[in-house]
């Protein structure tokens, strides 16, 4: 979402030929960084595609949109087809535009290994293909970089590194825990801050439940946080209740102890068709404050469409 702001200012011209002065009016408008969801769980596929730009450079993180193999014992209804082909358009375009692209793990939904031309010319940050990794994301990371090879510009490992183009600091966190343990493997945070506005993109965190996953937040005091909610859509079949409350006290821990702005919590966590009710206790900690809780989709002035979730009402409007 681009953000502008004007400066307005008076200055007198004299005008020595007339003897006269005039009063000039001098406006400036300043563009700060535009923050842009393009694919996210609550526009109907499952990602966390995101474009930034700030006046240096443009970013893309997690060009990838996959969807759900089976939910309900049903396959991906044609909908959710549909719109996966619409949302994957709209990575590609802004890919073409991008500087630079981040790549915070290697799940389908995060990248996608049979488009190399995705990333021809571009400055590349992966997550490290070979430390912190498990099994599956390693040989898929070993197949996406055979896929890419010399099509990038140059490659970069992510994690715990930072980099730095005019004005605008990139800052990666060390590999935390995709999700409440490292089953899945890793993934890397991201803060950009343009010296105007802090952004982090936390990557799939599923929470945040853990201590290390907060903690790269807490420490970046970011304005707009892009958050991979808790995994509430399995609550007590694979994500225990306590790492739901855990991830509640966590996101009002962030809303208490940081300059928060804007959370948008989405991902694992908007499969869910009761969200909002799950973080109930988030909502009445905001009540008589500035800051929003919205979904990705909310905060790109979108419908939310939660087709994954509600994939045997479309089978059954359709049948």
């Amino acid at each position: 979402m681009p953000i502008s702001f004007i400066l307005s200012f008076c200055a007198m011209k004299y005008d020595f030929a007339k003897n006269t002065s005039h009063l000039i009016i001098l406006t400036i408008i300043i563009q700060t960084m535009k923050i842009i969801p393009l694919a996210f769980d609550s526009f109907g596929a499952r990602s966390m595609a995101t474009y930034i730009e700030t006046r240096d450079i443009k970013i893309l993180f997690d060009p990838g949109v996959a969807l759900g193999p089976s939910r309900y014992r049903l396959p991906p209804h044609k909908k959710e087809i549909e719109r996966e082909g619409e949302l994957w358009e709209d990575i590609r375009d802004k890919a073409k535009i991008s500087d630079l692209l981040i790549v915070t793990h290697y799940h389908y939904d995060h990248h996608d290994p049979n488009y190399p031309e995705l990333y021809k010319d571009k400055t590349l940050f992966i997550k490290d293909p070979k430390n912190n990794i498990n099994y599956s994301q390693k040989n898929r990371a070993k197949y996406f970089l055979e896929q890419i090879k010399d099509i990038p510009k140059e490659i970069n490992t992510a994690d715990n590194s930072s980099f730095e183009y005019k004005n605008t600091k990139i800052v990666f966190s060390k590999p935390v825990c995709h999700g409440t343990n490292n089953r899945l493997g890793y993934v890397v945070e991201t803060l950009i801050d343009d010296g105007k506005e802090r952004f982090i993109h936390t990557s799939d965190v599923e929470g945040p439940a853990l201590d290390d996953q907060v903690e790269f937040i807490l420490e970046h005091n970011p304005k707009t946080l892009i958050l991979d909610g808790p995994m509430s859509y399995l609550l007590g079949y694979v994500y225990p209740s306590k790492c739901l409350e855990k991830s509640i006290e966590n996101i009002i821990k962030i809303i208490d102890e940081t300059d928060i702005g804007t959370i948008i919590p989405d991902h694992h966590f908007t499969r869910d068709l009761h969200y909002v009710e799950r973080l109930k206790d988030v909502y009445e900690r905001i009540e008589g404050t500035d800051v929003k809780v919205i979904t990705a989709a909310e905060y790109a002035g979108r419908d939310v469409e939660l087709l994954e979730a509600r994939r045997k009402e479309l089978y059954a409007k359709s049948s």
